[in-house]
């Protein structure tokens, strides 16, 4: 047994069957282990991005961590915005990065380069192994790591002659030890019951691990019984939703609007979740979202349990009998007529299958979306969390691998779309099913609506054209019947809605351009 072998049957025993790959020659002896090691699933993508957005969609999907395969220090950097994304979520993913062997990294050969130096940034523990009898143990660890609460990055550099070296010993039968999530001091729980108790104006920032279906019914019940209310970020990693869910507002993007909705807010609870903040700096506005004098408490951190907190909260207000605001299922019928945001989220809630999980990098388009789709059927909705663009369609795919079961509903912009079409072409190889509805309105409008924000009122030819992608026209059926996808076009909403049915109904990839 070499390296390789012993290190991906250390990854199978721990939990890890999915392998996001992009092999260059320093990994091709682990690349070819994969043909000995059952219980491994190996997804090619074309660019690195697609396979660190895959881990992470599989991830908020799964609950556990898939492992990328990627080439050196630059193959690492083609992945690290959407690894940005990922530590964000919360994600847990396990990255194996190929180097060169031990001994011919001081020939500084031309894709010689600081691993460790890239990842860290990126990744909550990273570790080069040795050499080949290393890997199982260091395996176990990176898994322990990535699966530590509330979900964590680790990244393990293989060097080629780790890989390929055969062991001395027999190969450590490595186990991935994970610490229990920590429960919220008592004290915490205890204040925040007083602060409820009290009667002043107390919203619940309910983070990633909180907006699942058993947790937001705790937070449902101490809502109901208290009148708090619950907020969760504006970029969170899975919202749990639809009819007979329990309703979560998301704070909104826009920073007039996100400060009004806390304008009469005396407390703030965080629930896993980091105070209300600005997405960027704005001049002569705050960067806080809250008003000066508000009280803000921590019931749990991130690292912490906190669905258990949320348990625990409701006990301690003796809320456990209280009845939770639920959806209801409404679905409005379906518009005709020109495309428009509000007739798109129509169309939408209206089509939305039992169980999807919708993938939303709508930006501007979007942002009626989740209020459109309260009363929908049943489905999940991830967010981007990093604020790097480019993510839906690498995490669509893999949510889809986590969810065979389940339609995936990609909202993708156009500008956003064009940094990973390459995902496309992986969705098509691997048959994932995955409806992309792509909004071409050929700008880059969140840009645009910035410079308003930012009291930029000049706006010459130059300005104009670095925010402009409409020349030449990106024909978005044409690029993705080239990855193998199928694809429409829609000019109307009642287009929308049959290409959607049509959509629905066909196994494997399909994209809509909706022209707008």
């Amino acid at each position: 047994m070499n390296g390789a072998q012993s290190l991906l049957a250390a990854m199978i025993r721990n939990g890890i069957d999915v392998c996001f790959a992009n092999p260059g020659t320093s990994e091709l002896h682990f690349v070819a282990a994969l043909d000995h090691a059952d219980g491994m699933r190996c997804v090619l993508g074309l660019f690195e991005g697609v396979l660190t957005g895959a881990a992470d969609g599989y991830a908020r999907m799964a609950g556990r961590p898939a492992s990328t395969l990627m080439h050196l220090g630059p193959g690492l950097a083609n992945g690290l915005s959407n690894l940005h994304n990922a530590m964000r979520a919360q994600s847990p993913v396990v990255n194996v990065i190929g180097d060169h062997a031990t001994y011919h990294r001081h020939y500084d050969t031309p894709l010689t380069s600081d691993i460790e130096g890239t990842a860290r940034p990126f990744s909550h523990w990273v570790r080069t192994s040795p050499n080949a009898d290393s890997l199982a143990t260091d395996a176990a660890a990176a898994i322990a790591a990535a699966r530590t609460a509330p979900g964590r990055i680790a990244t393990l550099i293989l060097p080629a002659d780790a890989s390929w070296g055969p062991l001395t010993a027999e190969p450590a039968a490595a186990e991935a030890v994970v610490p229990e999530a920590p429960q919220a001091a008592g004290t915490a729980v205890d204040a925040a019951a007083r602060v409820l108790r009290s009667g002043e104006t107390t919203a619940l920032i309910l983070g990633p691990q909180a907006t699942r279906e058993i947790p937001l019914e705790r937070a449902g019940q101490i809502a109901d019984f208290t009148g708090a209310r619950l907020y969760a970020p504006t970029h969170t990693g899975r919202i749990t939703r639809g009819a007979g869910r329990v309703p979560v507002q998301r704070v909104p993007y826009p920073i007039g609007r996100a400060a009004a909705a806390f304008d009469d807010v005396q407390n703030i609870i965080l629930v896993g979740a980091k105070p209300p903040v600005a997405f960027f700096a704005y001049p002569g506005r705050p960067s806080q979202l809250y008003r000066p004098g508000t009280r803000v408490h921590e019931l749990a951190r991130a690292d912490q349990d906190v669905p258990g907190a949320l348990t625990a909260l409701c006990d301690a207000l003796g809320a456990g009998r209280a009845t939770p605001k639920r959806a209801g299922l409404s679905l409005p019928g379906r518009p005709a007529g020109a495309l428009t945001p509000a007739k798109i989220g129509a169309v939408l809630a209206a089509s939305l299958p039992e169980q999807a999980i919708v993938v939303d990098e709508s930006i501007t388009t979007g942002r009626s979306f989740l209020a459109d789709t309260e009363c929908s059927r049943p489905h999940d909705w991830i967010l981007g969390t990093g604020g790097s663009i480019g993510y839906a369609l690498p995490c669509a795919t893999g949510a889809a691998i986590a969810c065979p079961g389940r339609k995936v509903v990609v909202l993708e912009s156009d500008g956003s779309g064009m940094y990973m079409p390459q995902a496309l072409w992986t969705q098509a190889r691997e048959q994932l099913d995955i409806l992309t509805i792509v909004f071409a309105n050929r700008t880059y409008q969140i840009l645009r609506e910035e410079m308003s924000n930012l009291g930029v009122t000049a706006r010459g030819p130059k300005a104009k054209a670095l925010t402009d992608i409409g020349g030449p026209r990106i024909d978005w059926v044409s690029l993705a019947r080239a990855f193998g996808a199928e694809a429409f076009r829609a000019a109307t909403a009642d287009e929308l809605s049959r290409h959607i049915d049509a959509g629905l109904a066909l196994q494997g990839p399909v994209v809509i351009e909706a022209a707008l």
